[in-house]
């Protein structure tokens, strides 16, 4: 039986933009980009990233916001409004599932990480910030299974109350007062990275291009790394699409989202890169630690400040705002799904992601204490998630995204869509090659890669 409830929608330009630039600027933005930058080369890894997100990013987003409001619905309603049965559109409908369950997988370990960043940002409220600072912190504090399921639990009850009161009372009310305040926090940590002694050599290695740190994997790790930054073949840019009205400018959206995220990028790596290059003489290797970077390198370079307990305070709240708009776009566009496709009520289809959110996330956060001894694929349960979603189910649905524009829905039929009302097309040449040609290609090198690298055939 169909819900009778009617589709929500965003209140107008404002909400949306700011709702789908929180999707974007999470944890990818803050954590991953400024150490894939540092690994890749600095100031060309920046510039080939910039290059790939005004053509492959933009193509991705306006060809799925459009497709969200073209026919209102979620990725799996999406997709089937025009497959035709008996048909080989029919086999693009497995397209739809692919988005529809990437961010059902990705928001329980998403949620384990946004907990460890609730328990540092605790700790630096409590002035431990010099207990953080301890290499062995870290690996403690996620051995520890109660510590880091309740972390987890008190990040996914923060996520579900949001997403509980609604598109407008709940995702947009919050990305309205939370991203004001992100950009704020990202240019005062900023301010006080770059003027720190020794800083710019930091600053020059990030923002100046240099040709010799260049390497084939400089442009797949920047190829991937948009997948993350941009919320791209995540089904959220179709479920928000669908939420957008007829009046809104796809193209003009669009376009800020793409500047608000990559910008935030930007601001991140020169929060981080020129405080680790003080810290480290200027050692770069010290910069290419992963997932470390956050949780054990950057600690000590807070110790090392002067105010650094406050700068710690301010950057874990900064990632806290952004991990959240993040976890409830990926929340949000499941919940819309269990809606479309079984016609159940917002109430019920939030509290069945909830038991999935807490089922598979308690997987991820035992993952490293007391279920450490059970992998996947030699993979811990977080890390195994983490590659199964971004490194396959991701290159595969934007592959499927753009055979259903190029091929069945027609690039004619999303420009209409994009020149709905007063919008404009001013990139309409860039969208229409990349996403015939390109794109396609560029996320099955992606995944190519992704998974080669997995099961070491290619050290990336």
């Amino acid at each position: 039986m169909k819900s009778k409830e009617s589709r929500s929608t965003f209140s107008g330009k404002l909400g949306f933009v700011l709702s789908a630039a929180g999707a974007s600027v999470g944890l990818g933005n803050i954590w991953r980009f400024p150490y894939l930058a540092a690994k890749y080369g600095g100031g060309i890894f920046l510039l080939i990233y910039i290059l790939l997100a005004l053509t492959f990013g933009y193509s991705m987003i306006v060809a799925e916001t459009a497709l969200g409001r073209m026919t209102g619905k979620s990725p799996v309603g999406a997709f089937a409004f025009f497959s035709k049965p008996g048909k080989q559109t029919g086999a693009l409908r497995f397209g739809g599932w692919i988005n529809a369950v990437i961010p059902i997988l990705i928001v329980p370990y998403y949620s384990v990480i946004g907990g460890w960043v609730i328990k540092y940002l605790c700790e630096y409220f409590l002035g431990h910030g010099h207990a953080l600072a301890s290499s062995d912190y870290f690996s403690g504090f996620i051995s520890d299974g109660a510590s880091t399921e309740l972390a987890f639990l008190v990040f996914a009850l923060l996520t579900l109350g949001i997403i509980f009161a609604g598109v407008q009372n709940g995702v947009e009310r919050f990305s309205k007062v939370t991203m004001p305040v992100l950009v704020v926090l990202s240019v005062v940590i900023t301010a006080y990275s770059v003027t720190r002694p020794g800083a710019m050599a930091g600053v020059k290695y990030f923002l100046v291009p240099n040709l010799e740190n260049f390497s084939w994997m400089t442009v797949v790790s920047a190829m991937g790394q948009m997948f993350y930054s941009l919320s791209i073949a995540m089904g959220i840019l179709i479920t928000f699409g669908s939420y957008m009205k007829r009046d809104i400018a796809i193209e003009d959206s669009t376009q800020n989202v793409e500047l608000f995220d990559t910008l935030i990028a930007i601001m991140a790596g020169l929060m981080i890169i020129p405080a680790v290059f003080t810290f480290s003489g200027g050692d770069s290797a010290s910069l290419k630690a992963g997932p470390a970077l956050m949780f054990i390198t950057l600690p000590k370079v807070f110790d090392s400040m002067g105010f650094g307990s406050a700068v710690g305070v301010l950057f874990f709240l900064l990632v806290l705002f952004a991990a959240v708009t993040s976890s409830i776009a990926l929340t949000e566009s499941a919940v819309s799904t269990f809606q479309d496709e079984l016609g159940w009520s917002r109430r019920k289809a939030t509290c069945l992601m909830s038991v999935i959110l807490v089922a598979l996330g308690t997987l991820s956060s035992l993952g490293y204490g007391p279920l450490s001894g059970v992998t996947l694929l030699g993979m811990q349960f977080l890390d195994f998630f983490d590659f199964l979603t971004n490194s396959v189910m991701m290159p595969i649905a934007a592959i499927a995204t753009c055979l259903l524009v190029s091929r069945v829905v027609g690039v004619k039929a999303i420009e209409d869509e994009v020149l709905h009302g007063e919008g404009t097309f001013r990139r309409k040449k860039v969208f229409n090659f990349m996403i015939r040609y390109l794109c396609p290609i560029f996320a099955a090198i992606i995944l190519a890669s992704s998974v080669a690298n997995a099961f070491g055939w290619i050290s990336m």
